[in-house]
Order: C-alpha cells, then structure tokens, then sequence
C-alpha cells in the first residue's frame, strides 16, 4: 500500500482539459458560477464520475456529488470546486476535485477497496465572484445558509441563483444540509508565497483566516469639476481614497496575520470632469484571531464615520460575508504530516490566508487541508502556476491520507 501513487499524467490531462473551456488570454480562465461555462465545466466533471461508475447527486444549491459505494458508513470526502474569479488560473479549485477523481481512479485499477465509501465534491459557487458570499454551496451543504435565501441571492449581473441553476440545469433535488461526511480533505494550491519562500513543498494546513467582507456606498453630490471650489465639495472619492489608505495602514499597524484589500471600486458618474455623486467599494478584511478581526471591523467603521462627516457625505456598509477564523482538526493535520514526511517531502503546518470549502466542512466533520506551492505567489490571475511534479504529488499524499481517514475511529 505504501508504494501506491496516483497517475500523473492522466491528473494533468484532466486538468488541462477542464482548463480548455472558458480560456482566458494569458492561460487561465474564466467561469464564473453558474454561467454557461461552468455549466460546461460541470459537464465533463460529472462525465468523468460517470466513467468511474460513481453515484451522482446534485442537491438543491447545485452542490455535486460523486460516491464510490464501497465499505460501509459515511464517506471519506474530498473535493473543492471549478468556478473562477474573471480572471482566474487553471488549478484553483480544479486540482481539488480532479485529484479526487484521480484518488479513485487510482484506488480501482489497483483493486482496493476501502473501508468506507469515498467521495468527491464540486461546491457551487466558491469564489462569490458572482454570488456573495463566497462558499456558498458549501455553507448550504452544511446548514450554514438557509436553502430558500440562498436561491433568492442575485447575482452581480442581475439573475437569482435559484432561476440561473435552472437555467443551466443544475437545480437539483437532494435536500440541504447533507449527512456529514466521515471526515473531509482538500487539496489546494497555496494561493500564496511562504511555501516557495521557505523552500517547503507542502503545507498541513492548521485552519483558515476569518474574512470579513463589506460594501460601502458613499453619497456625494456631483458637480462641476472646474467651477466647484475645494472647500465646498462634497467628494465621495476622496473618502473612498482615504479609507483605502486606512486600511493599507491598519494591515501594517496590526502586523502578523492582518490583511486588508479594497478590490472593488465604482465611480458615478464616472467623468473625468465631473465631481462624483457616488462611489462604491469593498474591504476585505481577515485575519486569523477573531478578536483582532473584531478590533479591525470597529476601528475601520469608526474611521469611516468621522471621514464621511468630515467630508460631508453620508456612508452606508453592507455586509457580504463574514466568516470567523477556522481551526482544522489536529488528528487530520498530523495525518496529512505524516504521509507528506513518509513519502519523503518536506511539509510545514501553516494557516491558509483565503477562504476554502474546507472551513465550512470543518463545522461538521473532522477536516483539514494540504497545500502546493503556487509559482511566486501567484492566484487569481491567469498566470497561475504549480508544477506537474507537486501537482502530482500532492495528489499522492492525498491518496494515502484519505486510505487513512477511512481506517480512523473520531468517535
């Protein structure tokens, strides 16, 4: 058992195939959730589970399962998901569920037959690039989030989440929150430099970040640009420059685990010589102590009152998420550990700076994760890099933590 590796070829084949639809310039791609790409996506994934003879379920949320029926009890799961941000690479979230199908693979044309049946997942709309919040389908497979308001969030572009599942064919009937899994891994790109920096291959993932995400709006009055003295402005942009800065020097303050990114801005009426009526961003903010996250979210909305009423604007914030920071299972970490260490790679504990699937299922089952290096740091951007090698072997450690979750009594 100990010699057992999974095809690496035939990982990178899917990859690559799956990577073919909604290309971008560059390499990566775009797939947003629950367009006609990624209904694509979902597609081949399920043909694929379908050519290991696995049982499919899609559940209401459009959630995708695929079970191998083997051994008995809950099952061993792993998988992540396909959507992307618009301009994403081609392995976050991919290798996540095609090494799962890889492990399964592997598993039968070895003829090995686990203790416990073994599954696969696609989780709807991970990223909220077109949905918030970000881990949707997750969230509802857990009970986290009400089925009927998630059906009624709309999207970016406009459509309901129910009606676009429809739409694309993917509103299923299995009912959430789902029976817990047994236990719960994910295989992930880092997403971020320390691997590569410190000369490490893989990470044992210890939890995740708390991510707390808002949208501000801020309501001016337009006006001539040329005509309308400074002292008589009332300038949403210059409070959505100075809450940017604010937050860049709130990260820095708080130092260690602290991080905070406006993304998203919006200008209206968007002219180069007309003062704005209006402006619209959004703050990220995580960090992986709650009480600090706490700490950061009220001196942000403090500054943000004072700056809107020194300006003379009126502010309003929406949340779009808030999540509080996760701690995996300390017996998968040190699984996942050991398999790295026993298949002779070298693998650091490490915390994961953005959100996962993984976080969600970690309410309801034993869970962690395991990282591969990203390129420079590299995600999000169509220039996104593993190597076939760490793919390939973080696959493998994969493959023996799962035959080893399915050996391991939790209770």
């Amino acid at each position: 058992m100990k010699s057992l590796r999974i095809n690496g070829q035939r990982l990178m084949d899917r990859i690559m195939a799956l990577a073919a639809i909604s290309p971008i310039e560059g390499g990566g791609n775009c797939r947003l959730a629950l367009t006609d790409e990624d209904k694509e996506g979902r597609d081949l994934v399920v043909t694929w589970m379908k050519d290991l003879g696995l049982e499919i379920s899609i559940d209401v949320v459009g959630n995708i399962i695929g079970v191998w029926n083997v051994g008995s009890g809950a099952s061993v799961m792993t998988g992540s998901h396909i959507d992307t941000v618009r301009t994403g690479g081609k392995y976050d979230g991919n290798l996540g569920v095609l090494a799962g199908l890889e492990v399964i693979e592997t598993l039968q044309q070895a003829g090995v037959t686990p203790s416990r049946p073994i599954s696969v997942g696609v989780f709807t709309d991970e990223e909220g690039a077109r949905f918030a919040p970000d881990m949707l389908g997750s969230l509802v497979f857990v009970g986290g989030l009400s089925v009927e308001e998630a059906l009624d969030i709309r999207a970016i572009d406009g459509p309901r989440l129910g009606d676009e599942l429809q739409r694309i064919g993917y509103a299923g009937n299995t009912p959430c929150p789902q029976r817990p899994p047994h236990a719960f891994v994910e295989l992930h790109i880092e997403q971020g430099p320390l691997l590569e920096a410190n000369g490490v291959r893989f990470g044992a993932v210890t939890g995740v970040q708390g991510i707390s995400w808002q949208e501000l709006t801020i309501i001016g009055q337009s006006n001539h640009a040329g005509t309308t003295p400074m002292r008589l402005r009332r300038d949403p942009v210059v409070v959505v420059a100075e809450v940017a800065k604010f937050l860049h020097d709130l990260a820095l303050r708080f130092g260690d685990n602290q991080v905070c990114t406006v993304g998203k801005i919006d200008v209206h009426p968007s002219l180069i010589n007309v003062v704005a009526a209006k402006a619209t961003m959004t703050l990220d903010v995580r960090n992986t102590d709650e009480m600090l996250l706490r700490k950061a979210e009220e001196e942000i909305s403090s500054f943000i009152a004072d700056i809107g009423k020194r300006e003379g604007v009126t502010t309003s914030a929406r949340t779009l998420a808030r999540f509080e920071p996760v701690q995996f299972d300390q017996r998968v970490i040190d699984i996942i550990h050991r398999h790295a260490t026993d298949l002779g790679e070298t693998v650091q504990f490490m915390p994961s700076g953005a959100g996962h699937d993984a976080q969600m299922l970690a309410r309801v089952c034993p869970t962690a994760m395991i990282f591969t290096q990203s390129k420079d740091g590299l995600s999000h951007n169509a220039a996104e890099y593993t190597s076939p090698e760490d793919l390939e072997d973080g696959a493998n450690i994969l493959l023996h933590t799962m035959l080893t979750l399915a050996e391991t009594d939790f209770s």
